[in-house]
């Protein structure tokens, strides 16, 4: 929204989405660090509750696969000492047909467990991403004045994205590996509480260097992440605006800089790698020290008979579970306290309202809409700017049917009549009203019903043309699309397309020019049929002819309708039934054409300047 006070009123279109939302992701990727405080994440718990056959289906395996994995150390031990020992073909054959009988047991559980954590975690993270653009549609545009659109989308696709990387698969390791350790811990301090007791003296021993050197390696991890968003950022911004950068033959310019950017992210990635490598280095090397010094211990322990060697050899195999568990779950932490993180975001955007929403008990607009609209008194400011009233003060009442014009300088507060008129907002004070209706006691959906918006950018989107003319209803037949072309002057230049109704336009309709984009979205106004017509400088990107031409078919749209037409070019607003002058918020004149220029106050200053001397 360029200009909240006067400028058009479309919140959308506006140049440099692409560069915004780079330099947006970019932002979030620097603020992005780990949250030790993981309660967030119990806002994940409603999304799980929806799907809780699956859930317990999860849990039942995670715990199915765990027990199996422990009593295959179990069957292992027994290979060794009732199998090898005994030295019997039969009591080897059994005791590898066990061995393999709880290996079956195992691939099934962990099978059945992957699938049900990993269809559960997809299920959650599409309906999060459902309930975020859903939620997203219901804001009012005073959120995103104070929120940058930017944000939000990059709240919808990485933090998202973390969270997937949590229910996916980072969750299902965490339990998986916190119960494995808790279970291999448990299960080794029956085996042998002595050798328990020398791994928990190990512990502290290996853990601290791995700690601290583990920060190192994050912080260096960010500091990577980061250079990367750099690099990410202005090429979102160079791609944004590429015709400029081709224009000013900055192509080479443009190249250097990024790949400036793209060698400083590789170092920062190379200063990261080396870090990790030294961790490596330094976590197998205590890793495998400690299970050397345990084996020979255990060794000992053998050769003085205080326990078998299945008994070693199971106690070692449950050893280095429990280590791995440990591995696993240092490895991810980090990702547990990132999706923290993201969903702590993800909260607050879920959690906004908007400053417009329907009345617990609304009031029904008469059927079918006359289109009488009454401004009383209002006065309005925008969010942020309390002292600068965009209105102050505003009366106005439009008859049903009436065509009424607003003029006024840049800056009067034109928009914002209709942005008021479709309830983007709510007046501080006075009233507007809808067939008596005042707008506060409505539903917001029935009101901009019951309403057909053009502004002087109005957004279109991707798909064909007959898309976007049917977005304005979709149950407009065909015919009555192609009929809204026609009123609109559009369908000459639909039909040369080379799928004609059906050729797709592009992300945002570029392939069409300036002309054909209002044109086609004049006929995207039409098609709703409603009783009252919103005109923002509706004909200002068409041609002198192309105007003439659209402004009959406006005309003749304006017949039986309520239309509200914003210009500032006088020549296309002579034949309203009433030219409304407004200045400061508020109304200054109002009359006819010729009445207003021999007044010689504001209109008759503006018409001089268009018209020259002889306006009159």
């Amino acid at each position: 929204m360029s200009d909240v006070n006067g400028g058009e009123i479309s919140v959308e279109g506006r140049p440099g989405a692409g560069a915004e939302l780079a330099q947006s992701l970019s932002e979030s990727a620097a603020r992005r660090p780990r949250r030790k405080d993981i309660r967030p994440l119990a806002h994940l718990l409603p999304f799980v509750r929806r799907h809780i056959g699956d859930a317990l289906a999860a849990g039942f395996f995670l715990l199915f696969s765990t027990g199996a994995t422990l009593g295959l150390t179990g069957a292992f031990k027994n290979v060794i000492d009732k199998g090898f020992a005994k030295g019997g073909e039969g009591a080897v054959n059994h005791t590898f047909l066990t061995l393999a009988a709880v290996a079956l047991v195992l691939a099934v559980a962990t099978a059945s467990r992957f699938f049900f954590v990993t269809r559960l975690g997809e299920r959650v993270v599409a309906d999060l991403r459902r309930s975020l653009y859903d939620h997203v549609l219901t804001l009012d545009p005073a959120y995103f004045l104070k929120t940058r659109t930017g944000e939000v989308l990059s709240r919808m696709t990485a933090d998202v994205s973390l969270i997937d990387q949590l229910v996916g698969a980072s969750a299902s390791i965490a339990l998986r590996n916190t119960l494995s350790l808790i279970g291999g811990l448990g299960y080794m301090a029956v085996v042998s509480p002595k050798l328990a007791g020398f791994i928990v003296l190990m512990v502290p021993v290996v853990l601290t260097p791995m700690f601290f050197v583990g920060r190192k390696v994050r912080k260096l991890s960010v500091t990577a992440q980061d250079r990367f968003a750099d690099a990410v950022g202005y090429a979102g911004e160079s791609l944004d605006a590429l015709d400029t950068v081709q224009a000013f033959v900055r192509e080479r310019e443009a190249g250097r800089r990024f790949g400036s950017a793209v060698e400083t992210a590789y170092d920062a990635s190379v200063r990261r790698i080396r870090a990790r490598a030294g961790m490596t280095v330094l976590v197998m090397t205590l890793a495998f020290g400690g299970v050397t010094l345990l084996l020979w211990f255990g060794a000992r322990m053998v050769l003085s008979g205080e326990m078998t060697p299945g008994t070693l050899a199971q106690f070692a195999m449950l050893a280095v579970m429990a280590a791995g568990s440990v591995g696993a779950l240092g490895e991810v932490w980090g990702d547990v306290q990132k999706a923290s993180g993201a969903m702590d975001r993800i909260s607050d955007l879920l959690n906004a309202r908007p400053g417009i929403a329907p009345p617990e008990a609304p009031r029904t607009l008469p059927s079918p809409v006359r289109g009488e609209i009454a401004f009383e008194n209002v006065a309005f400011a925008y969010p942020g700017r309390p002292d600068l009233p965009a209105l102050n003060g505003f009366s106005l009442t439009v008859r049903p049917g009436e065509t009424v014009a607003l003029v006024g300088p840049s800056g009067a507060g034109k928009s914002t009549v209709l942005r008021l008129l479709l309830r983007f907002y709510d007046p501080q004070g006075g009233a507007v009203r809808l067939d008596g209706v005042d707008l506060r006691d409505a539903e917001p959906a029935e009101v901009r019903a019951a309403m057909a918006l053009v502004a002087q950018d109005s957004p279109l989107f991707s798909g064909s043309a007959m898309d976007n003319i049917r977005f304005g209803r979709e149950d407009a037949t065909e015919q009555e699309a192609r009929a809204a072309a026609e009123a609109a002057q559009a369908t000459g230049f639909i039909t040369a397309l080379p799928q004609g109704f059906d050729t797709p336009v592009g992300e945002r309709a570029k392939t069409l020019s300036g002309g054909q984009r209002q044109r086609l979205a004049i006929a995207r106004a039409l098609v709703r049929q409603a009783p009252i017509l919103l005109l923002d400088e509706a004909t200002s990107a068409l041609d002198a002819e192309n105007e003439r031409l659209v402004q009959q078919a406006l005309d003749a749209a304006m017949s039986g309708r309520t239309t509200l037409v914003i210009a500032h070019r006088l020549a296309t607003v002579l034949q309203a039934d009433r030219i409304v002058v407004m200045d400061e918020g508020r109304v200054v004149e109002e009359g006819a054409h010729a009445d207003l220029v021999t007044r010689g106050g504001l209109y008759a200053r503006l018409a001089r300047l268009q018209f020259g001397v002889e306006a009159a």
